[in-house]
């Protein structure tokens, strides 16, 4: 397989860190593909035969993601799992759980690059011990970590472990590439804003009790429900509540105004919980309140609508909830499904707090202990509570943050969009000179985005296996899962747009299949004409899939 561009540069600059520095770490966010980035940066360190890395993951699937998606990305290298069922070191790259490895600690022979996936954990007293033996046997090991949220609920720094910051993938920088749909944004007044501004924070989060106690009431309750229906009806939906009796007085509502919906919690079993979730995603539940357990690691691209009715004094968290809903969805996978952005209703003024979804990395951390976040008075620039509607100082009141009851607040998503035909590996073509229809193609590989009634169809198709939707929705969407399939096909030795041979003049046998029209044109290429014959070769099927599920989407609609 091959890397995106941006994913490449990732490498490059991990590579740049960890030669410079001895350690870094990576920040890339959901939809960046962090554990390609990983596995690319890792390979580099290993091409000699005798030296070793450990992948240290905390949750069983990713240790098996982690090597799965390596080994595609390093076939060449051999790996093995140090896990509960199977302790093997066998691997110049081994794949780890902490929970395990911290255990069996005598075992961790010498390693020359030790990976840290999810690095935020690593203040944890486990994770320290890995590293520090890990440096005890070799002081010369690298330390490299990548994680999406950096900067953790309870203030503690990474600065002990990582002196530096390779690079960062923003969010906006993936919504603008078509890796992640557009948030939409209200905030919705429903009468507590002014209580929930009085809440007070405890070690690592807001009083939830206290939220709850302002929040979990009928009059509240219904105008929840009442928001989505008026935005958010027919969206899959993930609901973020403060308590289990909170979660489950939403679901009441929800289920009296006729939509399906259901609770998740710690407190259930897990059989119960993956019952509920399995209902979800393939059956009738359109609606899932859940209290704290969906906010890491649970992925149902489906999702289209989050509602937040609770307030987070992390930013870290905000981004986790809010990105379970803006994956792009496979329509293989999930056919007639079409998602164009994720709708965000936050009855609980995280998205004020905040202000967008970005974040600055703070490898010192903070004081969980200390004061609130401050803003500057413009009348007297005083030091205030951010939270504050009216200076205590001189008495200046700041103009309300949206109008009427809600506002969009996550408008620095809204840019320009990232031209993915300069930014591709591969040379796109414009097969009939009206921009409705590109194609690009490798050697194992094709892949073509073209219009049809107002909406985008991106197809992918390998030598002979049948060809595939690939997605369905806006044209930035599609053309980056365009790329995605032909960067997961075909390897560096594929028609690069860099290759010379790309702007020959065609051969004798690509004229003899094309049409007398297309003969004719003395400027056409020898890319242009295998694009061009690629795609006569498959119209047939194109057409097909293009069509239906086009006819999909309308019978929905």
């Amino acid at each position: 397989m091959m890397l995106r561009p941006r994913q490449r540069q990732f490498v490059n600059r991990s590579i740049q860190a960890l030669r410079t520095h001895g350690n870094t770490l990576g920040v890339a966010p959901t939809g960046s593909g962090k554990t390609i980035c990983l596995s690319g940066t890792a390979g580099e360190f290993l091409t000699h035969p005798d030296a070793k890395a450990c992948v240290l993951a905390h949750r069983d699937e990713l240790t098996a993601q982690n090597q799965s998606k390596f080994s595609r990305v390093n076939p060449g290298i051999r790996t093995s799992v140090f896990d509960a069922h199977q302790k093997s070191w066998a691997g110049q790259a081994t794949f780890a759980m902490v929970q395990t490895l911290v255990r069996h600690l005598d075992q961790l022979p010498t390693i020359d690059l030790l990976v840290i996936d999810e690095a935020h954990h690593c203040a944890a007293p486990t994770y320290r011990q890995v590293i520090d033996t890990t440096l005890a046997r070799n002081p010369k090991a690298l330390i490299y970590g990548v994680t999406a949220t950096p900067n953790r609920g309870d203030g503690k720094g990474l600065r002990e472990v990582f002196s530096n910051v390779a690079d960062q993938i923003r969010l906006g920088e993936l919504i603008r590439s078509g890796h992640l749909v557009s948030p939409r944004t209200f905030v919705i007044d429903v009468g507590t804003r002014e209580a929930l501004d009085g809440v007070k924070k405890l070690a690592e989060d807001y009083d939830m009790n206290a939220v709850a106690s302002i929040m979990n009431n009928a009059p509240v309750n219904d105008a929840v429900v009442r928001h989505w229906k008026e935005k958010g009806a027919g969206r899959k939906t993930i609901a973020f509540a403060a308590t289990v009796a909170h979660a489950e007085a939403v679901r009441d509502a929800f289920l009296v105004g006729g939509v399906a919906a259901a609770v998740v919690h710690g407190e259930m079993s897990e059989a119960e919980r993956k019952a509920t979730l399995a209902d979800f995603e393939t059956g009738d539940l359109m609606v899932i309140v859940n209290v704290a357990v969906l906010t890491e690691g649970y992925d149902y691209t489906p999702t289209a609508c989050i509602v937040l009715l609770r307030p987070s004094s992390d930013k870290s968290t905000l981004i986790q909830m809010v990105g379970r809903g803006l994956r792009v969805v496979d329509p293989t996978e999930y056919p007639g499904v079409v998602k164009t952005d994720c709708l965000v209703l936050d009855f609980g003024t995280a998205s004020l707090k905040h202000g967008s979804l970005e974040q600055e990395v703070d490898l010192d951390g903070f004081d969980a202990e200390g004061e609130a976040p401050t803003k500057e008075c413009p009348a007297c620039q005083a030091e205030i509570p951010r939270a504050s509607r009216e200076c205590p100082l001189c008495g200046h009141v700041f103009e309300p943050e949206e109008k009427d009851d809600e506002e969009g607040t996550l408008d620095d998503f809204v840019m320009t969009e990232i031209d993915l035909l300069k930014r591709s590996n591969f040379s796109w073509c414009d097969l009939f000179g009206d921009d409705c229809a590109l194609l690009a193609a490798g050697f194992k590989a094709w892949a073509g985005v073209f219009f049809l009634e107002g909406r985008w169809y991106a197809v992918g198709g390998q030598g002979t296996v049948p060809v595939r939707l690939l997605g369905i929705g806006e044209r930035t969407v599609c053309l980056a899962q365009a790329n995605d399939w032909l960067n997961d096909q075909e390897t560096d030795d594929a028609a690069h747009k860099s290759r010379r041979w790309l702007t020959e003049v065609p051969t004798e046998n690509q004229l003899r299949y094309l049409p007398p029209t297309l003969r004719a044109d003395f400027g056409l290429t020898r890319y242009q004409a295998s694009a061009l014959l690629t795609f006569q070769f498959n119209k047939h099927a194109i057409q097909r899939l293009v069509q239906a599920a086009n006819q999909r989407h309308l019978e929905a609609a």
